[in-house]
């Protein structure tokens, strides 16, 4: 496969620059599914964010509602690695409302994404699963690998290796689609944890060779990062060039990841001080992500280094739905109902509903004063 996937990266590159570049707008629509995804196969975020942004311009110029829950889909899991998961909840209830209205319904693949990297496990299991029984209804083979990358990202938050090695070993050994890319970095870490090296480093192999042929900051950040956790020798230069790989892209979760695993490291190098920058900075990105078990899988580190962190609370009600609260903050920045709804592909009346429910939860009554009740995040607080 190695090979093979070699000779396509330049392949998916070439077919996407003739579609965003030499195709009409009707063409377009028809393949932009397809370029996307490619994006992801590739590594590559900025082609990602920027395909699926233009299949969303597309949707809006032409009417094509029909694929809209799709286009949803992508863009909504860009904000998950991004790590925007107010703004990808929003899209999700927006995906929704869209598959209901265009009878289109789909698996909910983002939605899976999502809940494994919010990692609460009741409710990840519950969609997880769900959408596990719901692809196979379907028959969508390639569902399953999804929905078993998702298990083994809320596995490794969570702590519990043994359970994201076995979900990560079943993508690897039945699919070489998508999720292969990103359950390999999965795999190799939490192999590292239960003590499984050869199984890690015939992994990194398989990984190195992917990467390689992509190219990507992201790419290749992602395999520092998984390197630096089989090569002890090198792992300080490997970790440091993973975060500053990680660091020039949008998937700002494998960025954070990048910071944790440093920390862990140099945490069992008895390097007390060092680990505490890199698993602060961990904990505060997760924390302001939403993402609750690797925060606190951040947060126990630090405890052992002998700093207390307090569990972060959020600052947003929680009694407003995600889209209320996405609707609220851009309010609160100033866009217009009708700008509000644009971005969420809704009716300016959807807008003016969900406000209205805003302001009755908030205990205010007008939009002036969503800044007092809705101050920007602020980062987790650290107590030394």
């Amino acid at each position: 496969m190695s090979a093979s996937y070699a000779a396509a990266v330049p392949t998916l590159r070439e077919a996407q620059r003739a579609i965003v570049n030499g195709m009409s707008q009707a063409e377009q629509l028809r393949w932009m599914w397809g370029a996307t995804v490619s994006t992801l196969l590739l590594w590559d975020d900025e082609a990602w964010e920027r395909l699926a942004d233009r299949n969303l311009q597309l949707i809006r110029e032409t009417g094509a509602l029909g694929e809209l829950p799709s286009a949803l889909g992508h863009r909504g899991q860009m904000h998950v690695f991004a790590g925007q998961l107010a703004s990808a909840a929003s899209l999700y209830e927006a995906l929704q409302e869209a598959s209901e209205l265009t009878g289109s319904p789909l698996a909910p693949y983002h939605g899976a994404g999502l809940v494994a990297m919010r990692g609460r496990e009741a409710d990840a299991r519950r969609l997880i699963d769900g959408a596990r029984a719901e692809v196979i209804g379907r028959g969508e083979g390639a569902g399953l690998e999804f929905m078993d990358w998702a298990d083994s990202v809320l596995y490794n938050g969570l702590g519990r290796y043994g359970e994201a090695l076995a979900a990560a070993e079943r993508v690897l050994d039945n699919s070489e689609l998508v999720p292969v890319n990103w359950a390999m970095p999965e795999l190799i870490e939490a192999a590292v944890r239960v003590g499984n090296t050869e199984l890690a480093l015939e992994t990194m192999n398989r990984l190195a060779e992917r990467t390689s042929a992509s190219g990507t900051e992201w790419a290749l950040g992602v395999a520092a990062r998984s390197r630096a956790l089989v090569d002890e020798d090198d792992a300080e230069t490997l970790y440091r060039e993973a975060i500053e790989r990680l660091g020039k892209t949008r998937v700002a979760v494998d960025f954070a990841r990048g910071h944790l695993l440093y920390g862990e490291w140099l945490r069992r190098q008895r390097r007390r001080l060092d680990a505490r920058k890199e698993l602060r900075t961990a904990y505060e990105m997760f924390s302001k992500f939403g993402m609750e078990a690797f925060a606190e899988r951040a947060r126990v580190e630090l405890l052992a280094t002998g700093e207390h962190a307090r569990k972060r609370t959020l600052e947003t009600r929680d009694d407003l739905t995600p889209q209320e609260a996405e609707i609220a903050r851009l309010a609160r920045d100033g866009l217009s109902n009708s700008e509000i709804g644009a971005r969420l592909f809704i009716s300016k009346h959807t807008v003016e509903y969900h406000l209205r429910k805003v302001f009755a939860k908030l205990g205010i009554s007008s939009r002036t004063k969503l800044a007092e009740v809705l101050p920007p995040e602020s980062s987790a607080a650290l107590a030394p």
